[in-house]
């Protein structure tokens, strides 16, 4: 088991919280073959686990003009087990007045559920400071990893768009790209989007590997869990 921190958006942060995410998917760096110097057909295989790794993932394709069979090897950083600290936008404030302070005996404020986050940091009276810079201590959510697997973006189900947090899609919400009529009104579409406006324009189409996982939401801090479980 090995603990790791993970950064979300705030509209993810609030799925967390209504208990409406329960996975979400990260894009495979480097992406297998990234040189391109295969036929364009890859096959992906689980290798059994090990000592070493609890769970891999082998990549096979065809050179171009044949004649060799390439491989290459993912191994998750996060696997089964693990525990993810959720790291979001967030302030943290002195008691008594308020101001912004690094100590961790503080009042934490977070952006996604903050009543004052749409408001400019002159008239909220404090600036945010972005998630990759919360520390443990701040962190109000915990996954606990149950699941890893490996596939393309597009494989996405209805259920898994579903559980990744996407809201369902309608025919009012702002394209970032052509309309597929097949698709209004369901939840895959709307992850769709949610991913492009994330990772850019394109990324969607770009199908890129990803590894997908899934969690248990524990609404507390890391450490606080074990205090509570002593």
């Amino acid at each position: 088991m090995t603990d790791r921190p993970i950064l979300f958006s705030g509209p993810m942060i609030r799925a967390l919280l209504a208990d409406r995410k329960t996975q979400t998917r990260r894009i495979i760096r480097p992406q297998p073959f990234a040189s391109g110097y295969y036929d364009g057909e890859i096959e992906l295989n689980v290798i059994p686990a090990n000592d070493q790794y609890p769970k891999a993932f082998r990549f096979n394709a065809n050179a171009v003009g044949g004649g060799a069979i390439l491989e290459e090897v993912f191994e998750p950083r996060i696997n089964a087990g693990d525990r993810l600290w959720a790291r979001e936008t967030w302030q943290g404030l002195s008691f008594g007045d308020y101001q912004p302070t690094k100590s961790s005996l503080c009042e934490v404020r977070y952006a996604a559920t903050d009543p004052c986050a749409d408001l400019d940091a002159e008239a909220r009276g404090y600036p945010w400071r972005p998630s990759i810079f919360m520390p443990r201590w701040a962190s109000r959510l915990t996954l606990i990893v149950t699941d890893v697997r490996v596939e393309r973006l597009q494989d996405i189900r209805e259920a898994d768009a579903i559980a990744e947090g996407a809201d369902q899609y309608s025919s009012s919400t702002k394209l970032s790209r052509a309309f597929n009529s097949d698709w209004k009104g369901i939840y895959r579409q709307s992850y769709a989007e949610l991913w492009n406006a994330i990772n850019g324009a394109g990324s969607w189409e770009a199908n890129p590997w990803i590894a997908c996982y899934s969690f248990q939401v524990i609404k507390q801090n890391i450490d606080q869990i074990e205090k509570v479980a002593a």
